[in-house]
């Protein structure tokens, strides 16, 4: 199956995981289009600014693939700075939070697993 980039969904998420500003998610496939257990996959883009809050996985888990921009990630500790080509994969009840503090947008993969 092809999807072509104007075919996908597009909404905007304000405050997402209580999280600060908007956050564009372009579903790239939904999950009931998918064989596997898979509950998210998506490209999200972060204006300067927002953020997506800090929330658990607990019997799934999400990796995010930065494409463009930095953020800063939070895993419960020390946060971390990322950048294009990092990942993050976060699961079995642990949680994150990802932030875009600056200046310009972030864009990143994500997909999230059921197990």
């Amino acid at each position: 199956m092809i999807r072509k980039n104007h075919e996908m969904e597009k909404e905007v998420r304000e405050k997402m995981r209580d999280g600060t500003g908007s956050v564009e998610v372009l579903h790239i496939f939904r999950s009931r289009e998918l064989k596997g257990r898979t509950r998210l996959f998506a490209r999200l883009l972060l204006p300067a600014g927002s953020s997506i809050g800090f929330h658990r996985h607990e019997g799934e888990e999400e990796i995010f693939y930065i494409l463009s921009g930095t953020g800063v990630v939070s895993e419960g500790g020390p946060a971390a700075s990322v950048g294009p080509g990092d990942a993050v994969h976060t699961g079995d009840g642990a949680g994150h939070s990802i932030a875009n503090p600056g200046p310009g947008p972030m864009e990143l993969l994500a997909v999230i697993l059921v197990y």
